[in-house]
């Protein structure tokens, strides 16, 4: 859910009180889409909350409500670089890094440097702090897969050196990192693999396909398909995602991953452009463009550990989902916040 600040400050008061026993929680990347609802609910919980962000994709308006509050910090910081912080910290969850390929590409050097260079300052922090860190990998380490649905003991096929790679390679190098420094140096560590997820937060500018339709049909044109939209996804919404999340780093016991959290319920492209004209009501129609190099075919998570180990599995359907997303992306737009008025009909 998405927090308001009302409820903010209520379940801060039951903090003070004694009723929630408070962590300290660092999270690099915490100005994105995910990192800003999980600062939320971390914050909604009683914690303390450091969030940080280098800003290059991530929003200073998804964190707004937070900022002043009490509990909540800002540190505008690239985890390219060492981070220092004062005092004990007890949990690190790294979402740094534009997950979205047209901004991703923009940079490939930068956003190698992130997952890799950040990775590894951010271990050494957990490290030093003998806190618990999770990582936020990606299903983009199974690159375009040559099966169905894709587990955990899945190595994907991935192209080392396609317009994708620095992103898809830099997320497995960094599994890598998380799996040495918890074998070498006994940092405790999680890795889940994120597949396409979507909700509230997300820009408008993102370039990612969800928010691709919505804001082209709230715009009143014409829904791009790359290749003919028989390319499939799952997707997860954002709620269902940090449900997950926040299984894995709760678990007492020592369980690295990595765990694929997703939805397994698979939908084409084209699937998805049909339910987006249909819930947006908009006259948009469909526009067929050339299918980007590297782009997977085939994206369905098998959940089975997540459901095993975390008693973990989605919850909103998509039609739901959409639904809020939807309504969020209405708002932005009145805003003005992407230049544009909202076309319905």
């Amino acid at each position: 859910m998405v927090y308001q600040i009302t409820d903010l400050h209520r379940l801060l008061r039951k903090r003070r009180r004694g009723w929630v026993k408070q962590k300290t929680v660092v999270v690099p990347g915490g100005a994105g889409f995910l990192g800003s609802h999980l600062c939320a609910r971390k914050l909604a919980q009683g914690h303390r909350v450091i969030c940080v962000d280098n800003l290059q994709t991530g929003r200073l308006a998804n964190i707004a409500g937070m900022i002043g509050t009490e509990g909540f910090s800002f540190f505008k910081h690239d985890v390219t670089e060492p981070l220092r912080i004062e005092g004990a910290v007890d949990e690190i969850f790294n979402l740094a890094c534009a997950a979205s390929p047209p901004k991703y590409q923009i940079d490939p050097v930068h956003t190698f440097r992130t997952n890799i260079w950040g990775a590894m300052n951010l271990l050494d922090l957990a490290r030093e702090k003998d806190a618990r860190i999770l990582q936020a990998s990606t299903s983009e380490v199974y690159g375009d897969p040559e099966i169905e649905q894709q587990d955990e003991t899945y190595c994907g096929r991935v192209n080392a050196v396609g317009p994708r790679a620095c992103y898809d390679e830099s997320k497995r190098a960094a599994e890598t990192l998380f799996y040495d420094y918890h074998h070498l140096y006994g940092v405790e560590t999680r890795i889940i693999r994120i597949f396409n997820t979507y909700g509230p937060h997300m820009d408008p500018g993102d370039g990612r396909v969800v928010s691709n339709f919505i804001v082209q049909a709230l715009r009143g044109q014409d829904l791009t398909l790359y290749g003919d939209g028989s390319q499939t996804r799952s997707f997860c919404y954002v709620d269902d995602l940090l449900d997950g999340m926040e299984a894995l780093m709760a678990l007492p016991h020592d369980f690295p991953g990595p765990v694929n959290i997703g939805n397994p319920a698979e939908c084409s492209v084209r699937d998805l452009a049909q339910l987006v004209l249909e819930l947006t009501g908009t006259g948009s129609g469909l526009v067929e463009k050339a299918l980007p190099q590297d782009d997977p075919r085939r994206r369905r998570p098998d959940i089975t550990l997540a459901q095993r180990t975390l008693g973990w599995a989605p919850q909103v359907a998509l039609r739901d989902g959409l639904q809020h997303t939807i309504e969020y992306f209405i708002a932005e737009l009145e805003r003005g916040s992407a230049g544009v008025r909202v076309k319905t009909t």
